[in-house]
């Protein structure tokens, strides 16, 4: 997944899909900015990531 960041991606978890430009990849949370401001995802509820072209 390192290579994706700088990317715009979606972040799939059971309750939503997040979307934006990758910023980090850390051990507990996934970092995202999107349009409306900066997302933070934890990790154990992510299912999948993947970018969007």
């Amino acid at each position: 997944m390192q290579e994706l960041i700088g990317s715009e991606v979606e972040v799939i978890t059971y309750e939503t899909v997040y979307r934006g430009i990758l910023i980090e990849i850390g051990e507990s949370d996934i970092h995202l900015q999107s349009d409306t401001g900066w997302i933070v995802v934890p990790v154990d509820k992510v299912v999948d990531v993947k970018s969007v072209k």
